[in-house]
C-alpha cells in the first residue's frame, strides 16, 4: 500500500508544484528559497506518505508540508517579513498586480496563510482547516479577523 501512496503523492505534487512554488514564495520572498522549500518538503512527502491513512487526504497534506517547510526556514533563517518583495521568477506570478504584499507580511503568520491559501489558492476552508490542524470554526474567525485588518490597512472601513 505504501508504494500505491507513493505513486499518487509523486503524481500530486508534479501535478501541483507551481501552487506548492507560489505558497512557499509568499512565505520566503527569494525563488531559490522558495525552490529549496517545495523540493525539500516534496522529499519529506515522498519519505513520509507510508504514514498517511487516507488516500482522500494527500493533496491538503502536502500543502501542510509546504507551509509547515517554510515557517521552519523562517525560523532558521530569522527573516520574520517574508513577504515584503516577491522577487520576478520564471512561472507567473499571480500576486503581481497587488498591492496588499507589504500589508499581508503584517498580518499574524496563521492570518496569513489562511488568506494565501483560500484566496491566491482558492482552497476550501475545510481543506484549509485540515491543512492547518485547525478547527473549521477557528479557520472561519482567523479569516475574517485577517480580512478586517487588510480592509483596514487599505484604508477601508472595517
Amino acid at each position: 500500500m505504501s508504494e500505491q501512496y507513493e505513486q499518487e503523492v509523486e503524481r500530486i505534487l508534479l501535478e501541483n508544484y507551481e501552487k506548492y512554488y507560489r505558497v512557499a514564495i509568499s512565505y520566503v520572498r527569494k525563488e531559490h528559497d522558495a525552490l529549496d522549500v517545495v523540493q525539500e518538503s516534496a522529499y519529506k512527502a515522498v519519505r513520509d506518505c507510508g504514514q498517511l491513512k487516507d488516500k482522500n487526504y494527500i493533496s491538503t497534506w502536502i500543502y501542510r508540508i509546504v507551509v509547515n517547510t517554510a515557517l521552519d526556514f523562517l525560523r532558521k533563517s530569522k527573516r520574520e517579513e517574508a513577504m515584503e518583495e516577491i522577487p520576478e521568477s520564471v512561472w507567473e506570478d499571480r500576486y503581481a498586480e497587488w498591492d496588499f504584499k507589504e500589508i499581508l507580511s503584517r498580518l499574524e503568520e496563521k492570518e496569513r496563510t489562511i488568506i494565501v491559501l483560500r484566496y491566491l489558492e482558492d482552497l476550501k476552508l475545510d481543506e484549509i482547516a485540515r491543512i492547518m490542524d485547525e478547527n473549521l470554526n477557528t479557520v472561519k474567525a482567523r479569516l475574517y479577523r485577517g480580512l478586517k485588518k487588510l480592509r483596514l490597512e487599505m484604508g477601508g472601513e472595517a
